[in-house]
């Protein structure tokens, strides 16, 4: 007895190989799409973030400024300085 396969049997099972790796690529493929997709959801978000972070720096930046002329112009008025 030999195990040994004939021509169309090989190439029955290669076909259904091809076919089963076919399938797992595209598989695969969904999985990339979906993981870029949640890469991109998250980028747009830590960019919004950021923005929102130096926004709020600048505003706060901003109102020290207004805070310290003020200061400034009391302490002057009432003549300490």
């Amino acid at each position: 007895m030999t195990d040994a396969k004939t021509t169309r049997e090989l190439v029955y099972e290669t076909n259904r190989d091809v076919k089963w790796i076919c399938k797992v690529l595209q598989q695969m493929e969904r999985c990339d799409e979906d993981f870029e997709a949640r890469l991109r959801a998250l980028e747009g978000w830590r960019a919004e973030k950021a923005g929102e972070e130096k926004r709020v720096s600048t505003i706060s930046a901003g109102a020290g400024g207004v805070v310290g002329g003020v200061v400034a112009v009391i302490v002057r008025v009432l003549g300490g300085g």
